[in-house]
């Protein structure tokens, strides 16, 4: 009986342990609040007691281990404590080096804050259980880590809208699993390395709204699983990778408002996955490519404001469905082809050509 006893306190002993954070823990999170200031909602003065991971808010841990997996915290969520206050949040202060010291850290997520500042610390790539890095909506600046290509787990990085600069770091193409990369509206400047079609497992690469140049690589083709590809909005020149259009699962290409040049590649146009493609506010020239059929189907084509000429392409009119359309700002001539697709369009979609004629404009 008494070594029944014996054991069962060794057991509750043990369990107790495993269930509440270590010290280490607890004093890297303390130290991470240290560096941050949420002043309106209080959310952060739940991070007291000696137990962190229980009721501290927007931390987990793992139910084995008892180690800190998660740290999620969003400014913008749907947590009622956010709807009773009436206002989305707002946290200032920086991203404490002390984050690295919670080893088994598993996501990262202090999103859509808008007031913090500073680096995000570069000892991050030592997290080697890390899967999803979220920093979006904050003013977070310097460099990405020039070894985040360590993180061998991560399945998501998401950085938009914030102050970021310098190159994507060439080691990024090592993110074996990543899925989803969101660098948006930021200041990256330099090339998109060569080689980031290694990263066979993304799904979305958005990089819009930076400063980046040289060519688009070929190598996004190797991609396969790839459906939402934005560049939209830098300088990037060169032609387009017809390899593009042959990649079996895009469905989004925006590749809008750079210095693109030559022609529209023929397999981009006839690749029957393809629905939004904006080509628009490019230095683009030659013929629309006549390669439209019934498997057509565009909820979105903007070809505007380059340098194309000819007519446009009869096997329009055996499209199954044009969206939005707008070849404006163009040099094509001629009569617009009579098409079921194109009854609902305005003539804003065909204004500002050299001789363009036929409804919505002019008749011919």
């Amino acid at each position: 009986m008494g070594f029944l006893f014996i054991s069962l306190c060794l057991l509750a002993a043990t369990t107790s342990t495993v269930n509440s954070c270590p010290p280490s823990d607890r004093a890297a999170l303390l130290d991470f609040k240290a560096t941050l200031k949420e002043p309106y909602l209080g959310l952060l003065n739940s991070w007291t007691g000696t137990d962190c991971c229980v009721n501290w808010y927007g931390v987990s841990c793992d139910s084995t281990t008892g180690r800190v997996a998660d740290i999620s915290l969003r400014g913008e969520s749907e947590d009622p404590i956010f709807a009773r206050a009436g206002r989305t949040g707002f946290m200032s202060g920086s991203l404490s080096p002390s984050v690295c010291k919670l080893d088994s850290l598993s996501t990262l997520v202090v999103a859509d804050w808008k007031g913090i500042s500073g680096e995000i610390p570069s000892c991050v790539s030592s997290l080697q259980n890390l899967r999803i890095i979220d920093v979006i909506g904050n003013q977070i600046s310097g460099e990405l880590p020039a070894d985040i290509g360590q993180l061998s787990r991560l399945t998501v990085l998401n950085a938009a809208d914030n102050l970021i600069s310098g190159p994507i770091p060439a080691s990024i193409v090592n993110l074996q699993s990543l899925m989803h990369l969101d660098l948006s509206n930021n200041r990256f400047s330099g090339e998109i390395p060569t080689d980031i079609g290694k990263l066979t497992m993304m799904s979305r690469a958005l990089l819009s709204r930076n400063q980046l140049t040289g060519s688009i690589p070929s190598s996004i083709a190797n991609i396969y699983r790839l459906a939402d590809l934005d560049l939209s909005m830098n300088g990037i020149s060169g032609a387009i990778p017809c390899e593009l259009g042959e990649m079996p699962t895009l469905s989004t290409l925006k590749l809008d408002s750079n210095q693109i040049s030559g022609e529209i590649p023929a397999s981009l146009l006839s690749n029957a996955g393809l629905s939004i493609v904006n080509l628009s506010r490019n230095h683009l020239e030659g013929y629309i490519p006549d390669v439209f059929g019934p498997n057509s189907y565009f909820t979105a084509l903007d070809l505007s404001y380059n340098n194309l000429k000819g007519s446009i392409p009869k096997s329009v009119s055996a499209a199954k469905y044009f969206g939005h359309v707008d070849l404006s700002h163009n040099h094509l001539c001629g009569s617009i082809p009579a098409s079921s697709a194109f009854d609902h369009l305005e003539a804003s979609s065909f204004t500002n050509n050299d001789c363009l004629c036929g409804m919505p404009l002019r008749t011919c």
